[in-house]
Protein backbone atom coordinates (compact mmCIF):
# COMPACT_ATOMS: atom_id res chain seq x y z
CA UNK A 1 0.00 0.00 0.00
CA UNK A 2 2.89 2.26 0.48
CA UNK A 3 4.08 1.90 -3.13
CA UNK A 4 0.33 2.73 -3.78
CA UNK A 5 0.03 5.47 -1.86
CA UNK A 6 3.26 7.43 -3.36
CA UNK A 7 2.39 6.43 -7.11
CA UNK A 8 -1.20 8.44 -6.08
CA UNK A 9 0.56 11.55 -4.22
CA UNK A 10 2.98 12.51 -6.90
CA UNK A 11 2.38 14.97 -9.11
CA UNK A 12 -0.73 16.19 -6.63
CA UNK A 13 0.67 19.48 -6.61
CA UNK A 14 3.37 21.62 -8.42
CA UNK A 15 1.71 21.81 -11.67
CA UNK A 16 -1.09 23.22 -14.17
CA UNK A 17 -3.93 20.93 -15.94
CA UNK A 18 -2.10 19.67 -19.04
CA UNK A 19 -2.94 19.52 -22.40
CA UNK A 20 -5.65 18.58 -23.73
CA UNK A 21 -8.27 16.43 -22.21
CA UNK A 22 -7.14 17.13 -18.64
CA UNK A 23 -7.65 20.76 -19.25
CA UNK A 24 -10.33 20.57 -20.98
CA UNK A 25 -12.11 18.43 -18.36
CA UNK A 26 -11.01 21.37 -15.43
CA UNK A 27 -12.52 23.84 -17.81
CA UNK A 28 -15.70 22.67 -17.47
CA UNK A 29 -15.11 21.75 -13.78
CA UNK A 30 -14.41 25.59 -13.56
CA UNK A 31 -17.29 26.93 -15.56
CA UNK A 32 -19.80 24.54 -13.66
CA UNK A 33 -18.01 26.32 -10.04
CA UNK A 34 -18.13 29.95 -11.97
CA UNK A 35 -22.27 29.27 -12.42
CA UNK A 36 -20.94 29.70 -16.55
CA UNK A 37 -22.88 26.65 -16.88
CA UNK A 38 -25.30 24.19 -15.56
CA UNK A 39 -25.13 21.39 -14.07
CA UNK A 40 -27.56 19.19 -16.59
CA UNK A 41 -26.12 21.51 -19.54
CA UNK A 42 -22.45 21.80 -19.04
CA UNK A 43 -20.80 24.67 -21.18
CA UNK A 44 -17.50 26.18 -22.21
CA UNK A 45 -17.93 28.74 -24.09
CA UNK A 46 -21.02 27.12 -25.64
CA UNK A 47 -19.43 24.09 -26.50
CA UNK A 48 -20.41 20.79 -24.98
CA UNK A 49 -18.00 18.47 -23.69
CA UNK A 50 -16.40 15.59 -25.84
CA UNK A 51 -17.85 12.77 -23.48
CA UNK A 52 -21.33 12.81 -22.29
CA UNK A 53 -20.95 12.79 -18.46
CA UNK A 54 -21.57 14.72 -15.30
CA UNK A 55 -20.15 13.17 -11.76
CA UNK A 56 -16.44 14.24 -13.11
CA UNK A 57 -17.52 17.10 -13.54
CA UNK A 58 -19.68 17.44 -10.79
CA UNK A 59 -17.05 16.46 -8.15
CA UNK A 60 -14.43 18.80 -9.83
CA UNK A 61 -16.69 21.96 -9.32
CA UNK A 62 -18.03 20.63 -5.58
CA UNK A 63 -14.11 20.54 -4.46
CA UNK A 64 -13.56 24.05 -6.35
CA UNK A 65 -16.49 26.00 -4.30
CA UNK A 66 -15.65 23.78 -1.19
CA UNK A 67 -11.97 24.73 -0.79
CA UNK A 68 -12.11 28.14 -2.61
CA UNK A 69 -10.09 30.42 -0.75
CA UNK A 70 -7.81 28.94 0.31
CA UNK A 71 -6.64 25.96 -2.12
CA UNK A 72 -6.06 26.68 -6.06
CA UNK A 73 -8.66 25.51 -8.37
CA UNK A 74 -6.18 22.93 -10.45
CA UNK A 75 -5.07 21.49 -7.00
CA UNK A 76 -9.05 21.12 -5.69
CA UNK A 77 -10.30 19.12 -8.55
CA UNK A 78 -7.24 16.81 -8.21
CA UNK A 79 -8.36 15.86 -4.38
CA UNK A 80 -11.57 13.63 -5.20
CA UNK A 81 -10.18 11.90 -7.82
CA UNK A 82 -6.62 11.42 -5.59
CA UNK A 83 -8.99 10.02 -3.09
CA UNK A 84 -10.81 7.97 -5.11
CA UNK A 85 -7.71 6.63 -6.75
CA UNK A 86 -6.59 5.53 -3.58
CA UNK A 87 -9.98 3.54 -2.96
CA UNK A 88 -9.56 2.03 -6.43
CA UNK A 89 -6.52 0.58 -5.21
CA UNK A 90 -8.30 -0.49 -2.17
CA UNK A 91 -10.92 -2.02 -4.58
CA UNK A 92 -8.75 -4.24 -6.49
CA UNK A 93 -6.87 -5.32 -3.87
CA UNK A 94 -10.15 -6.29 -2.45
CA UNK A 95 -11.84 -8.04 -5.08
CA UNK A 96 -8.59 -10.44 -6.28
CA UNK A 97 -8.49 -11.71 -2.67
CA UNK A 98 -12.00 -12.60 -2.91
CA UNK A 99 -11.28 -14.10 -6.02
CA UNK A 100 -8.00 -16.03 -4.67
CA UNK A 101 -10.05 -17.41 -1.48
CA UNK A 102 -12.23 -19.37 -3.95
CA UNK A 103 -11.81 -23.24 -3.19
CA UNK A 104 -10.64 -24.01 -7.30
CA UNK A 105 -7.96 -21.28 -6.82
CA UNK A 106 -6.62 -22.85 -3.69
CA UNK A 107 -3.28 -24.82 -3.74
CA UNK A 108 -3.22 -28.33 -3.64
CA UNK A 109 -3.40 -29.70 -0.23
CA UNK A 110 -0.15 -31.37 1.03
CA UNK A 111 -0.30 -34.68 2.09
CA UNK A 112 0.52 -33.85 6.38
CA UNK A 113 0.04 -30.46 5.73
CA UNK A 114 2.18 -27.65 5.28
CA UNK A 115 0.77 -25.60 2.51
CA UNK A 116 -0.36 -21.82 2.85
CA UNK A 117 -3.36 -20.95 4.47
CA UNK A 118 -6.33 -19.92 2.77
CA UNK A 119 -6.35 -16.54 3.93
CA UNK A 120 -2.61 -15.59 3.58
CA UNK A 121 -2.16 -17.37 0.14
CA UNK A 122 -5.11 -15.24 -0.63
CA UNK A 123 -3.80 -12.10 0.78
CA UNK A 124 -0.50 -12.75 -1.37
CA UNK A 125 -2.44 -12.88 -4.59
CA UNK A 126 -3.82 -9.66 -3.99
CA UNK A 127 -0.65 -8.10 -2.64
CA UNK A 128 0.73 -9.50 -6.49
CA UNK A 129 -2.51 -8.32 -8.51
CA UNK A 130 -2.40 -4.78 -7.18
CA UNK A 131 1.34 -4.61 -7.77
CA UNK A 132 0.72 -5.54 -11.59
CA UNK A 133 -2.16 -3.35 -11.72
CA UNK A 134 0.35 -0.48 -10.70
CA UNK A 135 3.01 -1.94 -12.63
CA UNK A 136 0.85 -1.28 -16.18
CA UNK A 137 2.56 1.52 -18.04
CA UNK A 138 -0.70 2.46 -19.45
CA UNK A 139 -1.81 3.53 -15.89
CA UNK A 140 0.75 6.39 -14.66
CA UNK A 141 -1.05 9.61 -16.89
CA UNK A 142 -4.93 8.09 -16.87
CA UNK A 143 -4.89 8.31 -13.35
CA UNK A 144 -3.30 11.33 -12.46
CA UNK A 145 -5.75 12.95 -14.54
CA UNK A 146 -9.18 14.56 -13.74
CA UNK A 147 -10.74 13.14 -16.63
CA UNK A 148 -14.07 11.25 -17.22
CA UNK A 149 -11.49 8.19 -18.22
CA UNK A 150 -10.29 8.21 -14.45
CA UNK A 151 -13.75 8.50 -13.13
CA UNK A 152 -14.68 5.26 -15.60
CA UNK A 153 -11.85 3.58 -14.37
CA UNK A 154 -12.86 3.88 -10.14
CA UNK A 155 -16.18 2.94 -11.27
CA UNK A 156 -14.71 -0.16 -13.14
CA UNK A 157 -12.79 -0.88 -10.32
CA UNK A 158 -15.60 -1.10 -7.76
CA UNK A 159 -17.77 -2.95 -10.59
CA UNK A 160 -14.82 -5.77 -10.20
CA UNK A 161 -14.70 -5.96 -6.19
CA UNK A 162 -18.28 -6.37 -6.07
CA UNK A 163 -18.90 -9.19 -8.54
CA UNK A 164 -15.86 -10.57 -7.16
CA UNK A 165 -17.27 -10.54 -3.46
CA UNK A 166 -20.69 -11.71 -3.74
CA UNK A 167 -19.85 -15.04 -2.72
CA UNK A 168 -18.78 -13.50 1.02
CA UNK A 169 -20.61 -10.55 1.42
CA UNK A 170 -23.61 -10.09 -0.82
CA UNK A 171 -24.94 -7.31 0.72
CA UNK A 172 -22.48 -5.33 0.49
CA UNK A 173 -21.09 -6.50 -2.74
CA UNK A 174 -23.80 -5.58 -4.70
CA UNK A 175 -24.58 -1.50 -3.14
CA UNK A 176 -20.29 -1.87 -4.62
CA UNK A 177 -21.21 -3.42 -7.89
CA UNK A 178 -24.34 -1.33 -7.93
CA UNK A 179 -22.35 2.04 -7.28
CA UNK A 180 -19.66 1.05 -9.76
CA UNK A 181 -22.17 0.76 -12.70
CA UNK A 182 -23.95 3.99 -11.52
CA UNK A 183 -20.31 5.87 -11.23
CA UNK A 184 -19.29 4.52 -15.27
CA UNK A 185 -22.75 5.34 -16.46
CA UNK A 186 -22.82 9.00 -15.25
CA UNK A 187 -18.85 9.21 -16.17
CA UNK A 188 -19.38 8.35 -20.15
CA UNK A 189 -19.28 4.68 -20.34
CA UNK A 190 -22.90 3.96 -20.11
CA UNK A 191 -22.72 0.96 -22.69
CA UNK A 192 -19.80 -1.22 -21.64
CA UNK A 193 -21.12 -0.23 -17.69
CA UNK A 194 -24.56 -2.26 -19.25
CA UNK A 195 -22.43 -5.05 -20.40
CA UNK A 196 -20.84 -5.59 -17.51
CA UNK A 197 -23.61 -5.27 -15.45
CA UNK A 198 -25.03 -7.69 -17.49
CA UNK A 199 -22.47 -10.32 -17.75
CA UNK A 200 -21.88 -10.62 -14.34
CA UNK A 201 -25.19 -10.36 -13.14
CA UNK A 202 -25.26 -13.68 -15.44
CA UNK A 203 -22.56 -14.97 -14.01
CA UNK A 204 -24.04 -14.79 -10.55
CA UNK A 205 -27.13 -16.25 -11.66
CA UNK A 206 -24.91 -19.18 -12.71
CA UNK A 207 -23.03 -19.36 -9.05
CA UNK A 208 -24.25 -22.04 -6.75
CA UNK A 209 -24.48 -19.40 -4.11
CA UNK A 210 -26.63 -16.86 -5.60
CA UNK A 211 -30.43 -16.26 -4.27
CA UNK A 212 -33.06 -14.68 -6.18
CA UNK A 213 -33.44 -11.68 -4.04
CA UNK A 214 -29.92 -10.80 -5.41
CA UNK A 215 -30.74 -11.18 -8.95
CA UNK A 216 -33.84 -9.25 -8.10
CA UNK A 217 -31.60 -6.11 -6.77
CA UNK A 218 -29.25 -6.63 -9.68
CA UNK A 219 -31.85 -6.27 -12.62
CA UNK A 220 -33.86 -3.78 -10.49
CA UNK A 221 -29.97 -1.82 -10.70
CA UNK A 222 -29.89 -2.58 -14.29
CA UNK A 223 -33.08 -0.92 -15.00
CA UNK A 224 -32.07 1.77 -13.13
CA UNK A 225 -29.03 2.60 -15.32
CA UNK A 226 -31.09 2.43 -18.59
CA UNK A 227 -33.64 4.77 -16.70
CA UNK A 228 -30.60 7.32 -16.19
CA UNK A 229 -29.09 6.79 -19.40
CA UNK A 230 -32.82 7.06 -21.27
CA UNK A 231 -33.60 10.68 -19.09
CA UNK A 232 -30.20 12.14 -19.88
CA UNK A 233 -29.29 10.94 -23.50
CA UNK A 234 -25.81 9.57 -22.46
CA UNK A 235 -25.46 7.09 -24.86
CA UNK A 236 -22.68 8.09 -27.62
CA UNK A 237 -21.25 5.13 -29.77
CA UNK A 238 -17.97 5.58 -30.82
CA UNK A 239 -17.59 2.51 -33.14
CA UNK A 240 -14.95 2.94 -35.85
CA UNK A 241 -16.66 1.84 -39.56
CA UNK A 242 -15.27 -1.37 -40.72
CA UNK A 243 -12.57 0.14 -43.19
CA UNK A 244 -11.10 2.25 -40.63
CA UNK A 245 -11.06 -0.63 -37.96
CA UNK A 246 -9.07 -2.76 -40.70
CA UNK A 247 -5.93 -0.18 -41.29
CA UNK A 248 -5.62 0.37 -37.81
CA UNK A 249 -4.92 -2.84 -36.42
CA UNK A 250 -0.97 -2.26 -36.35
CA UNK A 251 -1.63 0.80 -33.70
CA UNK A 252 -4.10 -0.64 -32.00
CA UNK A 253 -2.16 -3.71 -31.42
CA UNK A 254 1.31 -1.75 -30.41
CA UNK A 255 -1.02 0.06 -27.71
CA UNK A 256 -1.51 -3.47 -26.81
CA UNK A 257 1.80 -4.51 -26.03
CA UNK A 258 3.27 -1.38 -24.06
CA UNK A 259 -0.31 0.09 -22.22
CA UNK A 260 -1.36 -3.66 -20.83
CA UNK A 261 2.25 -4.00 -19.96
CA UNK A 262 3.43 -6.33 -17.70
CA UNK A 263 0.37 -7.63 -17.04
CA UNK A 264 -0.52 -8.98 -20.47
CA UNK A 265 2.05 -11.96 -20.68
CA UNK A 266 1.32 -12.98 -17.14
CA UNK A 267 -2.37 -12.68 -17.87
CA UNK A 268 -2.05 -15.15 -20.87
CA UNK A 269 0.16 -17.34 -19.11
CA UNK A 270 -2.19 -17.39 -16.66
CA UNK A 271 -4.89 -18.60 -19.36
CA UNK A 272 -2.54 -21.19 -20.50
CA UNK A 273 -1.56 -22.61 -17.33
CA UNK A 274 -5.13 -23.32 -16.10
CA UNK A 275 -6.45 -24.32 -19.20
CA UNK A 276 -7.19 -27.66 -17.85
CA UNK A 277 -9.62 -26.81 -15.28
CA UNK A 278 -12.35 -25.05 -17.73
CA UNK A 279 -13.78 -28.34 -18.01
CA UNK A 280 -15.35 -28.60 -14.55
CA UNK A 281 -17.01 -25.80 -11.88
CA UNK A 282 -17.48 -23.37 -14.58
CA UNK A 283 -19.58 -21.20 -13.13
CA UNK A 284 -17.71 -20.40 -9.72
CA UNK A 285 -14.31 -20.74 -11.47
CA UNK A 286 -12.46 -17.69 -10.02
CA UNK A 287 -11.32 -17.12 -13.67
CA UNK A 288 -14.03 -16.72 -15.63
CA UNK A 289 -15.42 -12.66 -14.31
CA UNK A 290 -11.92 -11.32 -14.87
CA UNK A 291 -11.51 -12.69 -18.15
CA UNK A 292 -15.00 -11.79 -18.96
CA UNK A 293 -14.56 -8.22 -18.10
CA UNK A 294 -11.40 -7.49 -19.45
CA UNK A 295 -12.67 -9.49 -22.88
CA UNK A 296 -15.47 -6.98 -22.70
CA UNK A 297 -12.72 -3.87 -22.38
CA UNK A 298 -10.91 -4.78 -24.75
CA UNK A 299 -13.03 -5.48 -27.65
CA UNK A 300 -14.44 -2.18 -26.92
CA UNK A 301 -11.21 -0.55 -26.96
CA UNK A 302 -10.29 -2.17 -29.91
CA UNK A 303 -13.91 -0.90 -32.13
CA UNK A 304 -13.46 2.48 -31.05
CA UNK A 305 -11.71 5.27 -32.24
CA UNK A 306 -9.97 6.36 -28.93
CA UNK A 307 -8.69 2.61 -27.19
CA UNK A 308 -6.20 4.02 -25.12
CA UNK A 309 -9.51 5.37 -23.15
CA UNK A 310 -11.32 2.77 -23.00
CA UNK A 311 -8.35 0.02 -22.57
CA UNK A 312 -8.19 1.90 -18.80
CA UNK A 313 -10.58 -0.18 -18.16
CA UNK A 314 -9.41 -3.23 -18.42
CA UNK A 315 -6.65 -2.94 -16.05
CA UNK A 316 -8.17 -4.22 -12.58
CA UNK A 317 -9.42 -7.42 -13.97
CA UNK A 318 -6.08 -8.11 -16.22
CA UNK A 319 -4.14 -7.71 -12.75
CA UNK A 320 -6.24 -10.25 -11.32
CA UNK A 321 -5.42 -12.71 -13.83
CA UNK A 322 -1.43 -11.61 -13.81
CA UNK A 323 -1.54 -12.37 -10.25
CA UNK A 324 -2.76 -16.33 -10.69
CA UNK A 325 0.46 -16.59 -12.85
CA UNK A 326 2.84 -16.61 -10.19
CA UNK A 327 2.40 -19.53 -8.21
CA UNK A 328 2.80 -21.66 -11.65
CA UNK A 329 6.25 -19.40 -12.43
CA UNK A 330 9.42 -21.35 -12.75
CA UNK A 331 12.52 -19.38 -10.99
CA UNK A 332 13.67 -18.59 -14.41
CA UNK A 333 10.85 -17.34 -15.98
CA UNK A 334 11.08 -14.73 -12.71
CA UNK A 335 14.39 -14.44 -12.89
CA UNK A 336 14.02 -13.12 -16.36
CA UNK A 337 10.92 -10.53 -15.26
CA UNK A 338 13.09 -9.12 -12.77
CA UNK A 339 16.17 -8.55 -14.81
CA UNK A 340 13.90 -7.29 -17.94
CA UNK A 341 12.48 -4.39 -15.30
CA UNK A 342 15.83 -4.11 -13.56
CA UNK A 343 16.86 -2.88 -17.07
CA UNK A 344 14.00 -0.92 -18.42
CA UNK A 345 13.26 1.18 -15.21
CA UNK A 346 16.99 1.95 -14.42
CA UNK A 347 17.69 3.22 -17.59
CA UNK A 348 14.80 5.09 -17.65
CA UNK A 349 15.42 6.72 -14.23
CA UNK A 350 19.26 6.93 -16.12
CA UNK A 351 17.75 8.99 -18.52
CA UNK A 352 15.79 10.90 -16.29
CA UNK A 353 18.66 11.91 -14.02
CA UNK A 354 21.00 12.68 -17.18
CA UNK A 355 18.71 15.12 -18.73
CA UNK A 356 18.30 17.03 -15.04
CA UNK A 357 22.64 16.77 -14.09
CA UNK A 358 22.91 18.61 -17.91
CA UNK A 359 20.00 21.48 -17.22
CA UNK A 360 21.61 21.85 -13.72
CA UNK A 361 26.01 21.43 -14.80
CA UNK A 362 25.87 22.14 -18.27
CA UNK A 363 27.54 18.49 -19.03
CA UNK A 364 26.64 16.68 -20.84
CA UNK A 365 25.55 20.11 -23.15
CA UNK A 366 23.32 18.09 -25.91
CA UNK A 367 20.33 16.90 -23.47
CA UNK A 368 19.90 20.54 -21.93
CA UNK A 369 19.79 22.14 -25.57
CA UNK A 370 17.65 19.60 -26.97
CA UNK A 371 15.10 20.72 -23.98
CA UNK A 372 15.51 24.44 -24.82
CA UNK A 373 14.92 23.31 -28.70
CA UNK A 374 11.60 21.77 -27.59
CA UNK A 375 10.26 24.36 -24.94
CA UNK A 376 11.30 27.52 -25.58
CA UNK A 377 11.86 29.82 -22.41
CA UNK A 378 12.20 27.40 -20.50
CA UNK A 379 14.72 28.56 -17.29
CA UNK A 380 15.80 25.58 -14.87
CA UNK A 381 15.61 26.67 -11.20
CA UNK A 382 18.00 24.26 -8.39
CA UNK A 383 14.70 23.03 -6.19
CA UNK A 384 16.14 21.41 -3.07
CA UNK A 385 12.56 19.42 -2.63
CA UNK A 386 12.27 18.29 -5.53
CA UNK A 387 15.53 16.95 -5.67
CA UNK A 388 15.71 15.46 -2.13
CA UNK A 389 12.66 13.65 -3.20
CA UNK A 390 13.47 12.27 -6.48
CA UNK A 391 17.38 11.28 -4.42
CA UNK A 392 15.31 9.48 -1.59
CA UNK A 393 13.55 7.01 -3.79
CA UNK A 394 16.46 7.04 -6.31
CA UNK A 395 17.73 5.06 -3.34
CA UNK A 396 14.99 3.24 -2.04
CA UNK A 397 14.78 1.35 -5.86
CA UNK A 398 18.62 0.85 -5.01
CA UNK A 399 17.69 -1.23 -1.62
CA UNK A 400 15.24 -2.57 -3.21
CA UNK A 401 16.91 -4.18 -5.95
CA UNK A 402 19.25 -5.20 -4.09
CA UNK A 403 16.80 -6.82 -1.43
CA UNK A 404 15.37 -8.46 -4.75
CA UNK A 405 18.35 -10.33 -5.53
CA UNK A 406 19.55 -11.83 -2.39
CA UNK A 407 18.95 -14.70 -0.38
CA UNK A 408 15.47 -14.25 1.56
CA UNK A 409 11.79 -15.72 2.22
CA UNK A 410 10.00 -16.76 -1.19
CA UNK A 411 6.63 -14.58 -1.77
CA UNK A 412 4.35 -15.49 -4.26
CA UNK A 413 4.54 -11.11 -5.11
CA UNK A 414 8.15 -11.39 -5.16
CA UNK A 415 8.53 -11.10 -9.06
CA UNK A 416 6.38 -7.80 -8.80
CA UNK A 417 7.85 -5.77 -6.75
CA UNK A 418 10.59 -4.47 -9.18
CA UNK A 419 8.02 -3.85 -11.87
CA UNK A 420 5.47 -1.79 -9.43
CA UNK A 421 8.49 0.15 -7.80
CA UNK A 422 10.08 0.83 -11.56
CA UNK A 423 6.93 2.16 -12.17
CA UNK A 424 6.38 4.26 -9.72
CA UNK A 425 10.07 5.14 -9.43
CA UNK A 426 10.13 6.76 -13.08
CA UNK A 427 6.57 8.31 -12.20
CA UNK A 428 8.15 10.10 -9.01
CA UNK A 429 11.05 11.25 -10.89
CA UNK A 430 9.62 13.09 -13.21
CA UNK A 431 7.11 14.52 -10.88
CA UNK A 432 9.67 15.85 -9.41
CA UNK A 433 12.89 16.38 -11.91
CA UNK A 434 11.14 17.01 -14.50
CA UNK A 435 7.91 18.51 -13.53
CA UNK A 436 9.24 22.27 -14.44
CA UNK A 437 10.00 21.08 -18.16
CA UNK A 438 6.69 19.15 -18.44
CA UNK A 439 4.22 21.75 -16.72
CA UNK A 440 6.16 24.74 -19.16
CA UNK A 441 5.57 22.24 -22.29
CA UNK A 442 2.07 20.74 -21.62
CA UNK A 443 0.80 24.31 -19.83
CA UNK A 444 -1.38 26.56 -21.35
CA UNK A 445 -0.44 29.38 -18.77
CA UNK A 446 2.88 30.49 -21.04
CA UNK A 447 0.56 31.11 -23.96
CA UNK A 448 -1.94 32.51 -22.32
CA UNK A 449 0.68 35.20 -21.16
CA UNK A 450 1.66 35.95 -24.34
CA UNK A 451 -2.03 36.91 -25.77
CA UNK A 452 -3.36 38.48 -23.03
CA UNK A 453 -0.35 40.81 -23.72
CA UNK A 454 -0.30 41.11 -27.25
CA UNK A 455 -4.63 41.94 -26.80
CA UNK A 456 -3.44 44.11 -23.86
CA UNK A 457 -5.94 42.50 -21.48
CA UNK A 458 -9.60 42.31 -23.48
CA UNK A 459 -12.85 42.49 -21.84
CA UNK A 460 -14.05 39.52 -24.24
CA UNK A 461 -12.77 37.26 -26.82
CA UNK A 462 -15.38 35.41 -29.71
CA UNK A 463 -14.28 32.06 -30.27
CA UNK A 464 -14.61 30.20 -33.37
CA UNK A 465 -14.29 26.65 -33.98
CA UNK A 466 -11.45 26.76 -30.98
CA UNK A 467 -10.07 23.23 -29.21
CA UNK A 468 -12.25 22.52 -25.74
CA UNK A 469 -8.63 22.61 -24.43
CA UNK A 470 -7.56 25.69 -25.69
CA UNK A 471 -10.84 27.46 -24.60
CA UNK A 472 -10.23 26.14 -21.18
CA UNK A 473 -6.43 26.31 -20.65
CA UNK A 474 -6.38 30.11 -22.18
CA UNK A 475 -9.77 30.84 -20.51
CA UNK A 476 -8.00 29.89 -17.23
CA UNK A 477 -5.27 31.21 -17.36
CA UNK A 478 -5.68 34.35 -18.97
CA UNK A 479 -7.86 34.97 -18.07
CA UNK A 480 -9.89 35.58 -21.24
CA UNK A 481 -13.47 35.76 -21.45
CA UNK A 482 -14.47 33.48 -24.05
CA UNK A 483 -18.27 34.02 -26.08
CA UNK A 484 -19.33 31.86 -29.00
CA UNK A 485 -19.49 33.58 -32.31
CA UNK A 486 -22.72 34.61 -33.15
CA UNK A 487 -23.82 32.97 -36.61
CA UNK A 488 -25.96 35.96 -38.06
CA UNK A 489 -26.43 39.28 -35.91
CA UNK A 490 -23.01 41.16 -36.19
CA UNK A 491 -20.63 40.79 -33.51
CA UNK A 492 -20.12 43.83 -31.89
CA UNK A 493 -19.36 42.80 -27.91
CA UNK A 494 -15.50 41.82 -28.46
CA UNK A 495 -13.00 43.48 -30.33
CA UNK A 496 -11.05 40.14 -30.63
CA UNK A 497 -11.64 36.86 -32.01
CA UNK A 498 -9.68 33.41 -32.05
CA UNK A 499 -10.31 31.12 -34.78
CA UNK A 500 -8.20 27.99 -35.53
CA UNK A 501 -6.70 28.60 -39.42
CA UNK A 502 -9.10 26.03 -40.71
CA UNK A 503 -11.74 28.04 -39.79
CA UNK A 504 -11.09 30.28 -41.49
CA UNK A 505 -12.86 29.99 -44.88
CA UNK A 506 -12.70 32.46 -48.08
CA UNK A 507 -16.22 33.79 -46.91
CA UNK A 508 -15.23 34.87 -43.68
CA UNK A 509 -14.13 38.14 -45.27
CA UNK A 510 -17.27 38.42 -47.06
CA UNK A 511 -19.23 37.84 -43.77
CA UNK A 512 -17.98 39.41 -41.84
CA UNK A 513 -15.80 42.62 -43.59
CA UNK A 514 -15.25 44.84 -40.15
CA UNK A 515 -12.42 42.04 -39.10
CA UNK A 516 -8.73 42.20 -39.84
CA UNK A 517 -6.02 39.48 -38.82
CA UNK A 518 -4.01 41.07 -36.24
CA UNK A 519 -1.18 38.52 -35.74
CA UNK A 520 -0.66 34.72 -35.85
CA UNK A 521 0.26 32.78 -32.64
CA UNK A 522 1.67 29.28 -32.26
CA UNK A 523 1.71 27.56 -29.02
CA UNK A 524 5.43 28.17 -27.77
CA UNK A 525 6.04 24.51 -26.80
CA UNK A 526 4.13 23.10 -29.90
CA UNK A 527 4.61 24.65 -33.28
CA UNK A 528 2.03 22.45 -34.86
CA UNK A 529 -1.17 24.37 -32.63
CA UNK A 530 -1.64 27.60 -33.81
CA UNK A 531 -4.70 30.35 -34.02
CA UNK A 532 -5.39 33.51 -35.77
CA UNK A 533 -6.22 36.44 -33.93
CA UNK A 534 -8.61 39.33 -35.65
CA UNK A 535 -9.27 42.60 -34.49
CA UNK A 536 -12.46 44.18 -35.07
CA UNK A 537 -12.22 47.81 -37.08
CA UNK A 538 -15.41 49.52 -36.03
CA UNK A 539 -17.15 51.79 -39.11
Amino acid sequence: MAIGLLYVLAGLVGHDPWKRIDVASFGYMWSLAEHQSSYFNLQLAGIEPEFKAYLPYWLGAWSIQATQGWLSPELAVRLPFSLLSSISMVLVWNGIYYLARNPQAQPVAFAFGGEAQPKDYARSLADAGLLAYLACLGLALPSHETTPMAMQLYGAAAVFAGACALAYFPHRALTAWGIGLLMMTLSGAPSIAFMLGLGSGFLWFKHPQSQRHHMALMVLTLFILLLVTVTLDLWQWRILPTHELSLQWRQKAELLLWFLWPAWPLAAWTLWRWRGHWGSHVWSQHLILPLFMFLVSLVASLLTSAPEKTLLLALPSLAALAAFALPTLSRSVAALIDWFTLLFFTGGALIIWGVWVSLQTGMPAQPAMNVKALVPGFVHAFDAVSFSLALSVTVVWLKLVHWRIGRHPSAIWKSLVLPASGATLCWLLLMTLWLPILDQALSYRPWAAQLVEKMDRPSCVYALDLERSQLAGLGFHGPIAFKPMPATSPPNECAWLMARPHAITPTFAQTWPNWTLAFKSKRPADKNEEILIFHQNHP
